[in-house]
């Protein structure tokens, strides 16, 4: 299982809605992919984040920043961001809208 697989699996186990990995290798950006996931409310955010430490953190998965409030929870993986949005904030800001928008990488 792929860590992005790991990853999705805790977030549908728990009931995050509408989960979501966009591949970024070939793109021009910070990380290699990128989860989004809707929260059902900001506990479920919180409780949701707890669960990510627990599964990933065993197998040596760090948790470089995590910046959360009510509507919208950063997790950043070094190469990998996590996403935990409420619906609202998650329409509001459409970041797969702005991830597929992203050019891909120049070689050479």
């Amino acid at each position: 299982m792929t860590r992005e697989e790991r990853i999705v699996k805790v977030l549908e186990d728990k009931k995050a809605v509408n989960v979501e990995v966009i591949n970024l290798l070939n793109k021009d950006y910070i990380v290699d992919f990128v989860v989004i996931a809707t929260t059902l409310n900001a506990k479920h955010g919180f409780a949701l984040l707890n669960y990510l430490k627990e599964e990933l953190k065993p197998s040596g998965e760090e948790f470089l920043r995590v910046d959360e409030n009510d509507d919208w929870t950063v997790i950043d993986l070094g190469d990998a961001f996590i996403h935990l949005m409420n619906e609202k904030t998650r329409d509001k800001y459409s970041i797969e809208e702005f991830l597929s928008e992203l050019e891909t990488k120049k070689e050479g």
